[in-house]
């Protein structure tokens, strides 16, 4: 039968389907056959053949109808996964049913009466095939999940057969589908040859399963992010007998993924690669398996199938979800880098591309990978402690901060920006990622920023100077976690270029005007950070950083106009006043923009009409981090008061958010709300905290000794002043060294929900072909318009 034909056919079933007004018998096979026996349609048709209205209206108008049509598909797929789809005709089959599925079932979700019908079970369709058990007759979703699984692994249609043609059919029920994983790494050392049929069909099934887990969009954002979705609880437990070789497989195929064409350049424009779609999918499911809140559960639970793998033996009490378990034990230094090394070759992947256009293939799913790694880090801490282990953690690195310097304007990419600063705060809070930074940087991708010679912590500073003087507005949230990196690693940089350090001091510069600190609660926090970066530097790395202490004494100025801050109320009212009469403070005034790097293009805003997904709001850096002391032996010693519900007034010495502020940092006159004003008591409450004295010190010693230089030597010549500096020393004249404090992220229900909603629009709008969840009624988020 001709294409046109089966279309037509299919079309005619559906149209049936949508007026029949009487139920239709689930033994009519001849009706019900039409939909998936003798058609053959692309998945693509299947979309366009059932559109939304009537799928809408058969639910509205006869209920019974849907019903049994989800029920005969999940029929004839527990039906191939039993037989294992030998004929062609089964295969087909399969294919058609998935696709229809994938197709009804967002549907079944958007609507609250019919979310319980897939956990119920249907009359006669018990475990053992008899007539009398329906008693113990799974649920039709549980049902699906296993027989999806089956196939995952169903020689000769989505894996190799292992036999020889004189062999009879491999049993399916008999088969270990640990020999079958899909690509070679984690635990599997053997590479099956590529074959384009299987990765498809893959692919398919995959598509649907993540189409069942995606019942999530469907409920709003909860507060308590504890509630599981139970199709992903399900298919993660020890009733999925192929748990194991299904994670292992779709970890090995995403890490394993060379998008550059086996190494040869320009070769992705000789032979389409079919790999990536599978790849794609792959990740997506992997990452919405691994959504599980670690901040709340540590339920044991006894698994017997770890014996001989690449698992560690557990030692915490292990989560019920299996694939957070395996990832949390994976241990084997080969695994870590074989992961690591495939995720910074997919992620530098986008950058390849700036320096070779066109030499490689554009990977777009980066931000899958990006949630990956996070969870990786996340939920294993021997991996998180092996990336930080050597400098491949720039290999990271660099990506990240190409994406975030990438992204600063574009309003529908607010996503990509926290993820990306929320990894590097993880990374920051352990030492070794300080110490990493001083490696120069020499890679020279380009960047829409100042050319610089340093390393990479200077590429660091840098960067987060572009986003916070020329990102959007939106990103104002972020600028606490920015600097918190930036004090998580300065007792450790040993050397910052010049360009960084005047970064740096403008910032200062920007944030310690008298309007920017009296026009919200929460500014001055990020003068604090900045004095701590300035502290801990000179404290702890005086001798290889004459840039900044020169940058320091240059802008002296400032640390003395933040001494003298005026706090009587007409000062105050003044200060206000003055802002309405003046533009952005954080212009580029004050800070030399050298020329950008060659080659690269300006961040650009997005285009007018992109869509985007709404974001639940991120806690505040108080809630997001945990306080640290970092003592003599470099251990780190907890700063939290013993409950996790401190008060805020047993704040510690340094002065920290206090609550969580989702509001962006407008002046508070011009705020909606009004409550909130700047008064004399307020002010003096955190002047006299300020951090100055270690700074006052060293300008009272350096300054008189700069300035006498000068004059002996008619000098306005910086490198006779930089060469005084590299030579001098403040042993003994500053201050008792303070101890370091690190803050350190901690999990929390608060991010918890943060990445399911971002995890989740990533994916809703990335399936575009075809469009799994456009216009239907999500509700974990709103899409947006730019």
């Amino acid at each position: 039968m001709g294409s046109a034909d089966s279309k037509l056919n299919f079309r005619k079933a559906v149209i049936q389907l949508t007026t029949k007004t009487q139920p239709v018998e689930a033994t009519d096979d001849a009706f019900w056959d039409q939909f998936w026996v003798d058609t053959a349609t692309s998945v693509q048709d299947v979309f366009a053949l059932v559109p939304a209205a009537e799928i809408r209206a058969v639910r509205e108008e006869s209920p019974s109808n849907l019903a049994t049509l989800c029920y005969k598909a999940v029929e004839k797929l527990v039906q191939g996964a039993e037989s294992g789809c030998h004929s062609e005709k089964e295969k087909q089959i399969v294919l058609n049913c998935s696709r229809l599925l994938t197709r009804v079932l967002p549907y079944i979700f958007e609507d609250p009466d019919w979310r319980g019908f897939f956990w119920s079970t249907v009359p006669g369709a018990g475990r053992g095939g008899g007539e009398d058990d329906d008693e113990n007759a799974r649920p039709l979703a549980e049902s699906l999940l296993l027989a999806i699984a089956d196939l995952l692994f169903c020689p000769d249609f989505t894996v190799q057969s292992h036999r020889r043609s004189t062999d009879s059919a491999e049993d399916v029920h008999s088969l270990d589908s640990c020999e079958y994983i899909w690509e070679a790494g984690v635990g599997f050392a053997h590479s099956p040859q590529p074959n384009y049929v299987h990765d498809m069909n893959r692919m398919e099934l995959l598509k649907l399963l993540l189409t069942c887990f995606s019942e999530a969009m469907y409920l709003p954002p909860a507060p308590d992010s504890g509630s599981t979705n139970p199709w992903v609880q399900f298919f993660c437990s020890t009733e999925n007998r192929h748990a194991l070789p299904l994670f292992t497989s779709l970890l090995n195929t995403v890490c394993a993924y060379d998008p550059v064409g086996y190494g040869i350049p320009y070769n992705h424009l000789l032979f389409s690669d079919y790999r990536e779609p599978l790849v794609e999918e792959a990740a997506q499911v992997l990452i919405v398996t691994l959504d599980h809140d670690s901040a709340t559960s540590a339920s044991p639970t006894v698994d017997g199938t770890t014996t001989g793998t690449a698992m560690d033996d557990a030692d915490p009490p292990a989560p019920e979800n299996l694939f957070v378990n395996y990832l949390s034990r994976i241990h084997r230094e080969e695994d870590f880098q074989f992961i690591l090394k495939g995720i910074a070759r997919l992620l530098s992947n986008p950058l390849l591309q700036t320096y070779l256009p066109n030499s490689t293939k554009k990977i777009q799913f980066h931000q899958e990978l990006l949630v990956l790694f996070w969870k990786l880090c996340d939920f294993n801490k021997k991996f998180l402690f092996f990336v930080l282990k050597s400098s491949d953690v720039l290999d990271i690195l660099v990506p990240i901060l190409y994406f975030l310097n990438d992204a600063r304007a574009d309003q529908s990419r607010v996503g990509l920006m926290h993820i990306g600063v929320f990894i590097l705060l993880l990374l920051s809070g352990e030492r070794n990622f300080g110490v990493r930074l001083n490696k120069p940087y020499s890679v020279r991708v380009p960047m829409d920023i100042p050319v610089f010679t340093g390393t990479h912590a200077d590429l660091l500073i840098v960067v987060f100077h572009k986003i916070i003087t020329s990102g959007h507005q939106r990103l104002q949230p972020l600028f606490d976690c920015l600097l918190t990196i930036v004090v998580n690693v300065s007792p450790y940089l040993k050397s910052l270029s010049m360009v960084a350090a005047n970064k740096l001091l403008h910032l200062l510069e920007a944030f310690s005007t008298t309007w920017f600190l009296f026009s919200a609660a929460q500014n001055h926090h990020l003068v604090f950070f900045l004095l701590e970066v300035f502290n801990n530097i000179i404290q702890y790395q005086f001798d290889g950083n004459s840039n900044l202490v020169y940058a320091i004494i240059r802008k002296r100025s400032v640390f003395h106009q933040l001494a003298n801050l005026p706090t009587d109320p007409p000062a105050i009212h003044k200060a206000l006043q003055r802002r309405r009469r003046t533009p952005e403070p954080l212009s580029r005034t004050g800070s030399q923009e050298g020329a950008s790097m060659e080659g690269s293009r300006p961040a650009a805003p997005a285009e007018p009409g992109t869509l985007k997904t709404s974001l639940v709001a991120t806690p505040g850096i108080d809630k997001l981090t945990e306080k640290s002391q970092v003592s003599e032996d470099g251990t780190l010693r907890s700063l939290e008061p013993a409950s996790q519900q401190s008060s805020a007034d047993s704040s510690p010495a340094v002065e920290e958010p206090s609550q969580v502020w989702r509001e962006q940092r407008r002046p508070s006159n011009s705020s909606a709300s009004g409550q909130w004003s700047p008064t004399s008591e307020w002010v003096l409450s955190w002047k006299s905290k300020l951090p100055l004295q270690t700074i006052m010190r060293l300008l009272q010693v350096l300054v008189p000794q700069v300035e006498k230089i000068c004059i002996d030597k008619g000098l306005t010549d910086e490198s006779e002043i930089l060469r005084f500096l590299q030579h001098g020393t403040l042993v003994g004249l500053l201050p008792v060294p303070h101890p370091i404090l690190i803050r350190k992220y901690q999990a929390n229900s608060g991010t918890a929900m943060w990445f399911r909603t971002y995890m989740w629009g990533v994916i809703y709008l990335r399936n575009v072909d075809p469009p799994v969840w456009y216009d239907t009624d999500v509700k974990l988020f709103e899409i947006q318009r730019v």
